[in-house]
């Protein structure tokens, strides 16, 4: 039997992408409806109608001007945000109106009800289970265009570390190269300084820092400090000890009225509300 073909070959792998992408797909419709269950419950108790045709245009104006950037048919995405808002709509009883005109609750289904001698944080914990745990989202992230995750973080360290960025600080790192492992999320990333920003590179690294993806969010947000992380084995540092160790105390070190308001606030509640998800997980008190 011949060998198959370069062509095959390729081909094969590249189906092989899209079965990933396709898996990626799946995760996030499921993970969108465990939301819409969530956002059905807290409706009634916010005083919310069933239907907000200003939310749900800001909705479709924010997946447009997505698809313009990723240079994405506008009808493709709009397609597919109508698919899961009919499923929104089936999930919450409601009758299906794309047109976003009046919608009634349907006779033959019912808002879903919470039961009254459940306490608040109960109810809280049942809907944080229902929320997938980040290494269900790994699939999907691998199949992100390496340059796309590397611009994200380049951006994002550019906001937080301006001030050592401009002060010199940060030189140490000239000629250096830091891991930074999520292990949860199965993405690893190596830093350089190059031209006077942190950039995203190659090659093997000269240390790592590696910790899951709430674990990290917790040290960048200020609400674990690294010494308890790694006490706890949260945290692992691996490779050189002392560039690991003097990279760490720079951010210890990070006065946090230098990063932005918005930054703050963002690391903030999504620490928060990763920790409640994972605690919810893993049976414990938020």
């Amino acid at each position: 039997m011949l060998p198959p073909s370069p062509e095959r070959l390729a081909l094969a792998h590249v189906r092989g992408v899209i079965d990933r992408v396709d898996d990626g797909l799946i995760v996030l419709l499921a993970a969108r409806r465990r939301l819409v269950r969530v956002v059905a419950a807290l409706k009634p108790r916010a005083g919310v109608p069933p239907r907000d045709p200003a939310r749900e245009r800001q909705v479709r104006r924010r997946t447009q001007s997505l698809a313009h950037r990723l240079d994405l048919p506008a009808d493709t995405a709009t397609g597919v945000l109508d698919l899961a808002i009919v499923d929104a709509c089936r999930q919450q009883g409601m009758a299906i109106d794309l047109d976003q005109g009046a919608l009634t609750p349907s006779p033959a289904m019912m808002p879903p009800i919470m039961s009254d001698t459940l306490s608040s944080r109960s109810r809280a914990l049942h809907w944080l289970r229902l929320l997938p745990p980040p290494r269900r989202f790994a699939p999907l992230l691998r199949t992100l265009p390496r340059r796309w995750q590397s611009n994200l973080l380049e951006r994002a360290m550019a906001r937080v570390l301006a001030m050592p960025l401009q002060d010199g600080t940060l030189d140490f790192m000239r000629g250096r190269r830091l891991g930074i492992e999520v292990s949860d999320l199965q993405l690893c990333w190596v830093l350089e300084l190059r031209d006077g920003r942190l950039c995203v590179g190659d090659g093997a690294p000269e240390a790592s820092v590696r910790g899951s993806a709430t674990d990290l969010l917790l040290l960048a947000s200020r609400l674990e400090d690294a010494d308890t992380l790694f006490f706890q084995r949260a945290l692992e540092l691996t490779g050189d000890t002392e560039l690991g160790l003097t990279a760490r105390n720079l951010l210890e070190r990070l006065p946090w009225e230098s990063v932005p308001l918005g930054l703050r606030i963002a690391l903030n509640r999504g620490a928060r509300f990763a920790r409640a998800a994972r605690a919810a997980h893993r049976g414990e008190a938020a």
